[in-house]
């Protein structure tokens, strides 16, 4: 039985990092097609705030599944999750929030709140590095 549920869980993480390698290629492509589109558009070569954050986000989400890949890959590899590729995942994420968030319309709470993670997620970075 166990031997079955390794197969099938061997099964399920390869479908995993083929689909995620294919989203990460397909995202990919759309950040270059969007930089060129927008390059190409008048002004030429110039690009306003909007797209330069739009672009920046994209780039940010790129790299988000690149980091969950090798989370994917790094879990197949060692048959454990590993702490440091999740918690960079997450400040990767939380900082692609941050470049892409409008604070003159967000509750003043949500900014606390996001600074709060921002602070627990360093933390925790810090003190998993002390640690090993």
């Amino acid at each position: 039985m166990l031997d079955i549920l390794k197969k099938f869980e061997k099964v399920i993480t390869t479908t995993l990092v083929v689909l995620m390698a294919i989203v990460v290629l397909m995202a990919t492509i759309e950040l270059g097609w969007i930089i060129v589109k927008d390059i190409i558009t008048p002004p030429v070569f110039l690009l306003d705030i909007p797209e330069l954050l739009d672009i920046f986000g994209l780039f940010l989400l790129v790299l988000i599944g690149v980091e969950l890949l090798e989370t994917i890959k790094a879990y197949i590899k060692d048959n454990v999750v590993h702490i440091d590729v999740v918690l960079t995942v997450a400040m990767i994420a939380i900082a692609r929030k941050v470049i892409i968030l409008d604070v003159k319309e967000l509750p003043s709470m949500t900014l606390v709140g996001i600074a709060a993670i921002i602070v627990s997620l360093a933390a925790a970075k810090y003190y998993y590095r002390g640690s090993t």
